[in-house]
């Protein structure tokens, strides 16, 4: 498994797909800000859009925005205070749409949702904005038919189309990450970390070997840097010293051990405690509860 796959694999997620939007101009589309845990998503599948706030930034067919954060923000084009009445019905997808006659522009709106309250960290390390531009990129004829395939199964559904949607839905998150790795990043983060080449042999030992009793010394000669080196750059990118880190991604991976019904003793070991004791401690730092209360925890809302 590479490095961004196992990384993201700690971290559940479910993504719904969930809206479906055809609008005509001037029309005005309003999110409000999400609970924590919560990153919502708009596909432009057809027409343009404007974001409100973001210096005339203007999106086209085949582009993605997402707000990791959650933050409140607001979609349009024309004048919104001249924007008709929104209608909507069900379906597979709820439908919302106008009765404007100027330019169309069809959207399919959705959420990132994270069990885990411990992605926070993940969702902290990308901007509050983020947007992939499938004109900028080599994979664009890919993107291009996940968003006709998206918008087929959308609007035309038949048996299965619901799970072929929220899967096709969740590689967007992939290569959203993909495309931010892609970029110059100036968030310290576990994703800076991992855009950080010199620094990759390191995160990738914490993530495939998180039993190992890891030392400064032996995460630097990983990296080819002596130890002084290492720290600095690490701690430079993460925001956090490696040994923060090395806990972050034991809790995680605990905490999936837990969810697979492991008992606490066996995945201390697994994760690199020799002390159920201290495994306990460390755990109930990152998230609140005991690794006991965590198995027996009811399923939990997303963003709670």
């Amino acid at each position: 498994m590479d490095t961004l796959s196992h990384l993201l694999s700690l971290y559940p997620m479910r993504t719904a797909l969930d809206t479906r939007c055809h609008f005509g101009a001037p029309w005005v589309l309003d999110h409000a800000a999400t609970a924590s845990g919560i990153a919502p998503y708009h596909l432009i599948a057809r027409g343009t859009a404007l974001v409100d706030g973001a210096d005339g930034l203007t999106l086209q067919a085949g582009d993605l925005i997402v707000f990791p954060h959650g933050g409140a923000h607001r979609l349009y084009i024309g004048d919104p205070a001249q924007a008709s009445a929104m209608h909507s019905a069900p379906g597979l997808l709820r439908y919302e749409g106008n009765v404007g006659d100027g330019p169309s522009t069809d959207i399919l709106c959705g959420e990132f949702r994270f069990d885990d309250d411990g992605a926070n960290g993940l969702l902290a390390a990308l901007p509050p904005m983020l947007v992939v531009r499938s004109a900028d990129r080599a994979d664009a004829q890919g993107l291009n038919h996940l968003i006709a395939m998206l918008q087929a199964e959308a609007e035309t559904p038949r048996a299965g189309s619901e799970a072929i949607v929220r899967q096709l839905a969740s590689a967007l998150f992939a290569l959203l990450i993909r495309s931010w790795l892609e970029q110059s990043m100036t968030i310290p983060g576990l994703f800076a970390v991992l855009g950080e080449r010199r620094l990759l042999a390191a995160l990738d030992g914490m993530l495939s070997a998180p039993q190992r009793a890891w030392t400064l010394d032996q995460l630097a000669t990983a990296c080819h840097m002596s130890r002084a080196t290492f720290a600095r750059l690490f701690k430079q990118a993460a925001g956090a010293p490696p040994a923060a880190v090395l806990t972050q991604l034991r809790m995680a991976q605990a905490a999936r051990l837990l969810d697979a019904g492991r008992q606490a003793g066996d995945v201390a070991e697994a994760v690199g405690y020799q002390s159920e004791a201290a495994f306990s401690r460390a755990f109930k730092r990152q998230y609140q509860v005991g690794p006991g209360a965590w198995r027996r925890r009811a399923p939990r809302s997303p963003g709670r």
